[in-house]
């Protein structure tokens, strides 16, 4: 069973929203989670293109993506 760990969320998200980011606690490699904005305009997914059966796309804003570098850096210490 995987774990999640949450490492933080959009600083302008409130109190109870999100978009938010979690680190997984896979043995064999790093993943994450990233709980964020369902991606619904057509445009953008037109640029993304197809999406597989059991894949999602969502947005999250850059602060999110930020928690990650955090995380990283502070695992090369």
């Amino acid at each position: 069973m995987m774990r999640a760990t949450f490492l933080g969320k959009d600083p302008q998200s409130g109190r109870v929203g999100s978009p938010t980011l979690f680190a997984s606690d896979r043995a064999d490699r790093k993943t994450y989670f990233a709980q964020g904005w369902i991606v619904t305009d057509p445009q953008a997914l037109a640029d993304i293109g197809p999406i597989p059966d059991g894949e999602a796309v969502v947005e999250v804003p850059e602060e999110v993506l930020s928690l990650y570098l955090k995380r990283a850096t502070e695992e090369d210490r």
